[in-house]
């Protein structure tokens, strides 16, 4: 096994200082391939040292302009500085350079999303959810890319997904309460905020959902 198969084994074992070694040394021996760049850059995003993992990976795009998964590593690198325009511009470069994964196109999706571009996200996170429909996360923020577009009908479907993926999802749980409000099904609404509750006490939206409907079923029947 070679020095950065070595240090990807290491790095999934979690044995960051290990894998930093190896990847260090397999640069030294190719300084000209960026596939040491980009893998470095990974672990120092796994890290959490996203002023060096930027370094690494502007140095891999200098190598060779078309590898796409270093600007994907960049558009992550921005993403987590909260800087959703740049991190944007890079995974959609990713993409345009040919990367086709579940993975760059949620976090496009994600990136719009946080910028409140709710209609041009949902195309990407719809691709995401195509790619790629048995990962929770990615199936559960399509359904609220849905809701937030007002495909309400469709979004309490997604949303049912992710229940029957993990029941004990609250916020799928909120989340289909609120499309029931949509519906004017009340009872079913608060059947969803409650379950939510059981599962997170401390989930403020479902408890303000909860408390809005019991208000109103209060003033519909004044002396229940």
């Amino acid at each position: 096994m070679d020095k950065m198969k070595q240090a990807m084994h290491l790095m999934q074992e979690q044995k960051l200082e290990e894998a930093a070694k190896l990847f260090n040394e397999a640069i030294e021996e190719n300084p000209d391939e960026p596939v040491g760049y980009i893998n470095f850059g990974n672990l120092l995003l796994h890290m959490n040292d996203l002023t060096r993992a930027e370094r690494f990976f502007n140095k891999a795009i200098e190598l060779d302009e078309s590898v796409a998964t270093a600007f994907y590593g960049l558009g992550n690198v921005y993403f987590e500085q909260e800087n959703y325009p740049k991190a944007q511009e890079h995974f959609q470069r990713a993409i345009d350079l040919g990367l086709n994964q579940a993975d760059v196109y949620f976090m496009l999706g994600l990136s719009l999303q946080n910028q409140d571009l709710q209609k041009l996200a949902l195309p990407y996170l719809q691709r995401a959810y195509e790619l790629n429909g048995e990962d929770e996360a990615i199936v559960f923020q399509y359904g609220l890319s849905l809701a937030q577009t007002e495909q309400i009908e469709q979004a309490q479907g997604i949303f049912n997904k992710v229940l029957e993926m993990n029941d004990q999802h609250a916020d799928a749980h909120y989340n289909i309460g609120v499309t029931y409000i949509f519906q004017d099904k009340i009872d079913l609404a608060l059947k969803h905020f409650n379950q939510a509750l059981s599962i997170q006490s401390d989930h403020l939206l479902a408890a303000n959902g909860k408390k809005m409907i019991e208000e109103l079923n209060k003033q519909d029947n004044p002396d229940a």
